[in-house]
């Protein structure tokens, strides 16, 4: 065992056995390799990578290979989910120098952290010659090294974002942004661009919230045929619910098989706005087994939600997942294996004639589809599951939170809005100290890293958002905490916020990154949160930090909206105020809830939503708003500027509808 065998991460435990001689990221590390005068090796994944694992399995658990690596680097392994701020400055060193990025990244560098050549995955043979001409190079090059290094590290470290100076994306922006991604859809397959399709859910969320406020069926559309292919494709699991982290293919038949949180997370969340614009029973189905999946696979003893199941089993990518027509027949008999092949595609679509499930068209016999689903699924709990990264991220939990939390609340299934507070309640009590979060933790136990931006945006929407589900104000205190840190700790003084604090650790560059990637960015996530918090408290302070984080959004909107997706949506929240809604009246009474149900149902981007009694204390929204004639009452507001309070749901939603018209 190597010195990984102390590591919290499940990623870095997995190469605890390497004969490499790992070290995790730290000083030491680094001082050792000037000890030494040699350069170091630098890889960089995160548990459930397929590749990640193909790469071990040929080179780091090769005797040979690892003794080049031992005896010419200091060899430093990083997981990527924990430690995302070393992921992203080096990722930019190595799309910088090779056009493309990846996972695993391999970087070789100084030991001061200066990369000079960096690549993504690379075949055991190709690896081994790599190895070869860094150190001749190190060795007999040493000045041209170093300079090739210094010179990587003054380009980036020169160049800002070139995002900042606008204004908040305004009308024309948002409607130019519906077009950009119209350039891009793919009208057959639902979609932009070609293969890979990774899911677009910001773009979604911001497509929706476009069509609400402004009535665009287009938006809608794209939204919509978008939605129904992920979910009826080989993305989704047809029979235990849960999408892939993408498809290869631009019709998303054959996924990646890895299962992130965040991507369960704010899909999840997505289809219930769908459903709560369009009613489809299909969208409410999705939304519901994609949070029953995340329930069941991924709930940690301690509440929370680990952050992955791997794409392998049995060291085979996708194997607990594709099944064979002889498979079908075997569990299901011929008679319904035979309906099972035609219904579910089993036509070879992925690898040694097997088959991803998809689910194209409805069944005509539902109770026979839901008996063969029930069977399959039954079955294939006998098979040996992917592994599951068992670390809890901030970030991510938030994300889950807010998912959990308002499908729950949309389709009455209180058991969800309580794995929202469990969720809640290990952020507050394991990562949360004096307003500092950590970014990961294990077990119950906080790891010793710094949480980032993301971090304080994903869980401050998620409290909000938990907030105007179960009126709490508790929830509402701590998400300001947490957006106050990042008020104070991260900003970049132009408007914008940096990745990382002002007192995190100090690498070649602070990385700072507004752009969407697989999950909100940073800096979106805390716009997002920023503007709802100051909804509901009428801070200016708030508000006016949300308006300025969102100005990279308008000036990706002409050609890169899909980078902008969770921006533009917190964007068309800023267009409608956003709407607020106080419901005042006793929780546990049927006209109170009446009225906080038809406050949820609203489509008005970005509503804030908060209900407590008339004497509730610790929720600005609420104070000085009191019952009607002794009957549980709702105000519309937008700005605290409130409209005539109202007393029945019907009334509640004419005012609602009357602030998108």
């Amino acid at each position: 065992m190597n010195r990984l065998k102390d590591a919290t991460s499940p990623y870095l435990l997995q190469h605890a056995g390497n004969p490499v001689d790992w070290w995790e990221w730290s000083d030491e590390a680094l001082a050792e390799a000037r000890r030494r005068d040699v350069p170091v090796l630098l890889s960089v994944g995160y548990a459930a990578c397929h590749w990640c694992h193909v790469m071990a399995h040929e080179s780091f658990e090769d005797g040979e290979t690892a003794r080049v690596m031992n005896e010419r680097f200091v060899n430093i392994k990083v997981d990527r989910e924990e430690r995302p701020d070393i992921d992203a400055v080096y990722m930019e060193a190595t799309q910088a120098m090779t056009g493309q990025g990846g996972w695993p990244m391999t970087v070789f560098m100084t030991p001061e952290g200066h990369p000079f050549y960096c690549g993504t995955y690379f075949p055991r043979a190709q690896f081994r010659a790599l190895l070869q001409a860094v150190h001749k190079a190190w060795t007999e090059q040493r000045d041209e090294v170093v300079g090739q290094g210094q010179q990587v590290v003054a380009a980036l470290t020169s160049r800002g974002t070139g995002l900042a100076g606008a204004g908040a994306p305004g009308e024309q922006s948002l409607a130019q942004s519906v077009q950009v991604l119209a350039a891009s859809y793919d009208a057959a397959r639902g979609g932009f661009g070609g293969a890979p399709k990774f899911p677009p859910s910001m773009a979604l969320e911001f497509l929706l919230r476009h069509h609400a406020r402004t009535g665009d069926d287009d938006a809608l559309a794209m939204a919509g045929h978008t939605l129904e292919a992920m979910a009826r494709g080989g993305i989704y699991d047809q029979l235990g619910g849960g999408f892939a982290r993408y498809s290869v293919d631009a019709g998303w038949v054959v996924p990646h098989f890895e299962k992130m949180l965040y991507d369960n997370a704010l899909l999840a969340r997505v289809y219930a706005h769908w459903w709560r614009v369009t009613g489809t029973p299909f969208a409410r189905r999705i939304a519901l087994e994609t949070c029953d999946w995340m329930l069941r696979d991924l709930r940690t003893d301690e509440g929370g939600l680990a952050s992955a199941l791997d794409a392998d089993s049995e060291g085979v990518e996708g194997k607990y997942y594709v099944w064979t027509p002889e498979q079908l027949r075997e569990v299901l008999g011929d008679e319904d294996g035979a309906y099972a092949e035609s219904l579910f595609e089993v036509t070879g679509t992925f690898e040694r004639g097997t088959s991803v499930l998809q689910l194209l068209r409805d069944p005509d016999d539902v109770e026979r589809y839901e008996r063969i689903r029930t069977a399959l699924l039954t079955a294939r709990a006998h098979r040996i599951p992917p592994a599951r990264d068992d670390k809890v991220v901030a970030a991510w939990n938030g994300l889950a939170i807010a998912a959990l939390a308002e499908c729950g609340a949309l389709f009455d299934r209180p058991d969800l809005v309580r794995a929202a507070e469990e969720a809640a309640r290990l952020l507050v009590e394991v990562h949360l100290s004096e307003g500092r979060l950590a970014r990961t933790s294990r077990a119950g136990t906080a790891g010793a890293n710094a949480g980032v931006l993301e971090d304080y945006g994903d869980v401050a929407e998620g409290l909000l958002a938990l907030h105007g589900v179960t009126g709490d104000p508790h929830h509402l205190r701590l998400a300001g905490e947490l957006l106050n840190t990042v008020l104070e700790r991260f900003g970049d003084g132009e408007g914008g916020f940096y990745d990382t604090a002002d007192d995190a650790e100090r690498l070649f560059r602070r990385p700072q990154d507004p752009t969407d990637n697989a999950a909100p960015s940073g800096q979106f996530a805390a716009a997002g949160a920023l503007l709802s918090f100051a909804a509901l408290t009428a801070s200016d302070w708030h508000r006016q930090a949300a308006e300025a984080a969102l100005a990279p959004a308008a000036k990706l909107a002409d050609k890169h909206a899909r980078f902008a997706g969770w921006g533009l949506a917190v964007a068309e929240a800023r267009a409608t105020g956003p709407v607020e809604v106080a419901v005042i009246g006793d929780p546990a009474d049927e006209r109170t809830r009446a009225l906080h149900q038809t406050a949820l149902m609203s489509v008005a981007p970005g509503a804030v939503v908060s209900v407590g009694p008339p004497d509730a204390e610790g929720v600005p929204l609420l104070e000085g708003r009191g019952l009607v004639d002794g009957v549980p009452a709702a105000y519309v507001c937008q700005g605290f500027v409130c409209r005539r309070p109202v007393t029945s749901p019907g009334e509640l939603s004419r005012e609602l509808r009357g602030q998108l018209d």
